[in-house]
């Protein structure tokens, strides 16, 4: 018998995780090393579903959407705009964002002069006059909302997790919370990719953010107003709760890196998230977190078409 193979009567038993409808399937993210059978995507591709596929640590590299994909002429439509420019669009965005922020520390910190601050950077938001200016003002309410963390982590191994931290640190992270906050963003992406391809828009056409190198634009757009209540509030909710702790990382490659039990309680408390249910703040009817990004893309879609006046965020209270 050759090294590593099976007995002729050994058998292999899997154990099926869960069962799901396929009505109830709105799209597909895939982490990691995981394999799909050619009938799964070919029947997904049929019932008009995008498949979007991650790396391990939630990097988006590649979506699908059905060769009969909806809204070609509003996709050039978009494109139009996204080359002309919609600063009424992006201002709404990032003043969303800015709101979302104060709303995060207001209910953490009740009373912190961030607060304020963060509500004059929301005001300038809106009335900015082009995009460099726009991403002027993000940039300073990152620094007064990413400042005042320190303040809000709190958790059983707060210190330890804070011991590292120097403010927000994009991709290459080397601390555990930006290492965290890292991982939330790109699932959050990718979950607005599906979103965006699901009602027929392209991913990459955006109007605050730019396609240079590939970059996903629109996606990058609309997740800014969901950062600080989705990701964010998930990120802070696992350490505050202790659900993740100092030993759910791994240093050993020079960076901190979620371990793998660490990257299962961030994946399912970001699921819990996305199923909450929210008043949507412009139609008024109940929709999930999940539902809610999609709403938001249609929203453009709606701008784009003539049958939306205007895009409004989603700002919570």
């Amino acid at each position: 018998m050759l090294p590593g193979s099976q007995p002729a009567n050994h058998i292999i038993v899997r154990h099926a995780l869960g069962d799901v409808p396929l009505e109830r399937i709105m799209g597909l993210v895939v982490h990691g090393n995981i394999d799909l059978s050619s009938a799964l995507v070919r029947e997904l591709a049929w019932r008009d579903q995008s498949i979007v596929w991650c790396s391990g640590t939630g990097r988006v590299y590649s979506w699908s959407r059905p060769a009969r994909s909806a809204n070609g002429l509003h996709r050039v439509a978009q494109h139009v705009a996204s080359a002309n420019g919609r600063v009424d669009i992006a201002s709404e965005m990032v003043a969303s964002k800015i709101a979302n922020q104060a709303t995060l520390l207001r209910r953490t910190l009740k009373r912190s002069p961030a607060v304020d601050s963060l509500r004059r950077l929301q005001a300038r938001a809106r009335s900015a006059s082009g995009v460099r200016e726009l991403f002027g003002i993000e940039g300073d309410a990152a620094r007064v909302y990413f400042g005042e963390f320190t303040h809000i982590v709190r958790g059983p191994d707060s210190a330890a997790l804070l011991a590292t931290w120097n403010g927000r640190t994009g991709r290459g992270a080397s601390d555990p919370i930006n290492s965290m906050l890292n991982y939330a963003y790109s699932l959050l992406t990718a979950e607005m990719i599906r979103a965006i391809v699901a009602c027929g828009l392209d991913p990459h056409a955006g109007f605050l953010h730019s396609s240079h190198r590939n970059k996903p634009a629109l996606a990058l757009d609309l997740i800014e107003e969901f950062r600080a209540p989705i990701a964010d509030s998930v990120v802070l909710r696992l350490i505050n709760n202790g659900e993740i702790r100092l030993k759910h990382f791994d240093a050993r490659l020079g960076t901190s890196r979620l371990t793998d039990e660490g990257r299962r309680r961030l994946l399912s408390a970001f699921e819990r998230r996305l199923s909450t249910e929210i008043v949507h703040p412009v139609f008024r009817y109940s929709a999930t977190w999940r539902r809610t990004l999609e709403i938001q893309a249609r929203m453009v879609l709606g701008v784009l078409d003539g049958s939306q006046e205007k895009y409004t965020g989603v700002r919570v209270r």
